[in-house]
């Protein structure tokens, strides 16, 4: 099992910055990739972006490609979803999720409760 547990949430103006934390607990972090995904009211969830076990390898969403930046600390069990120039239409809750990507691991998946980011003027 592992927990996940989000921060860093809130409510910012257009344009401004926010970064996200996650922090796992209960199993070993560098065993999984991680993402975070967000749900915008009446929308699906969808990908934001996604990073390998190792940290070696990210991909995103291509509506924040070049304003989002995904890290992780494996040291400290943590991933971070830096965002800059943020848009009206980032506000969502932001879930962090964990993909097993090892034999010991594969197939498992856990879910964060997620933090709510709210971009407006």
């Amino acid at each position: 099992q592992l927990q996940l547990v989000e921060s860093g949430g809130g409510s910012v103006q257009p344009g401004r910055s926010l970064r996200l934390s996650c922090v796992a607990s209960g199993s070993i972090f560098k065993l999984y990739e991680m993402a975070w995904y967000r749900q915008a009211p009446g929308k699906q969830r969808e990908l934001v972006a996604i990073i390998s076990s190792g940290g070696d390898s990210t991909n995103y969403a291509d509506s924040v490609k070049g304003r989002f930046t995904i890290s992780r600390d494996n040291a400290k069990n943590m991933v971070y979803l830096q965002m800059n120039s943020l848009k009206l239409e980032d506000t969502a809750v932001y879930s962090c999720n964990a993909r097993g990507d090892s034999p010991s691991t594969y197939g498992m998946s856990y879910w964060g409760k997620g933090t709510l980011v709210t971009v407006s003027s």
